[in-house]
């Protein structure tokens, strides 16, 4: 995630040592094109017949998983759609905890905070880690609302899927600790981020995010 651009602008979260990416894909050689062109439609459920389940009942209940909690102004608005596919929908759901849980170690100022580290793993857990110093750094957090929508998922037969989504930060900000005041910027085209991601199913049976990348002014993510 990444708050719109002000004092904290070099924060965009990314799977390699970079900040900034010229591309959003895998790496697997996909391009930004081809992961915007999944971002533009939600997943084929036309052959469902059964009643969909949310994300949450995808998800096994035996698993230890954090607790997220957040400050009363840090808000989200998840627009993805409910496939009916257990597997996938555990995705999504286990992709939201990660995000919940990078803004929670923001918020309590922890750049090592195991709750992210629960749902992401390698280059994706070390870019989370610089991103989460980098508000450290300058005693900040995030604020606001945060959408999330136009989401992608496949998963495959050996254990890996991949997550490609839209995210809007036209209403979501960073926030000043020591002075407590709220940089609001403008909203530009920057405010839309794609984001494409690769994740793994663990032992535990929990879908960790391995790698991450993300690009600002999508087209696929414009209002």
């Amino acid at each position: 995630m990444h708050r719109r651009p002000t004092l904290l602008a070099a924060f965009a979260l990314t799977v390699t040592a970079a900040l900034t990416l010229s591309a959003c894909g895998s790496d697997d050689g996909s391009t930004a094109k081809d992961n915007e062109k999944a971002a533009g439609a939600h997943t084929d459920t036309d052959t469902d017949t059964e009643k969909p389940a949310s994300p949450s009942d995808a998800v096994s209940a035996s698993v230890d998983r954090p607790k997220t909690e957040l400050p009363s102004d840090v808000t989200y608005e998840f627009q993805w759609q409910k496939t009916g596919d257990p597997a996938k929908d555990a995705v999504l759901s286990d992709a939201e905890q990660r995000i919940r849980a990078v803004d929670m170690a923001i918020a309590e100022q922890d750049p090592l905070h195991g709750a992210y580290r629960f749902y992401s793993e390698g280059t994706a857990a070390a870019a989370s880690q610089k991103y989460i110093q980098e508000f450290v750094d300058h005693k900040a957090r995030t604020t606001g609302l945060t959408r999330y929508y136009n989401e992608s998922v496949t998963v495959d037969h050996d254990g890996t899927a991949a997550l490609v989504y839209c995210e809007d930060q036209s209403k979501a900000f960073n926030k000043f600790l020591e002075t407590g005041k709220t940089d609001v910027t403008p909203v530009t085209k920057d405010s839309y981020v794609i984001y494409a991601g690769t994740l793994r199913k663990n032992k535990s049976g929990v879908w960790v995010t391995e790698r991450l990348t993300s690009r600002r002014g999508s087209t696929k993510c414009q209002p």
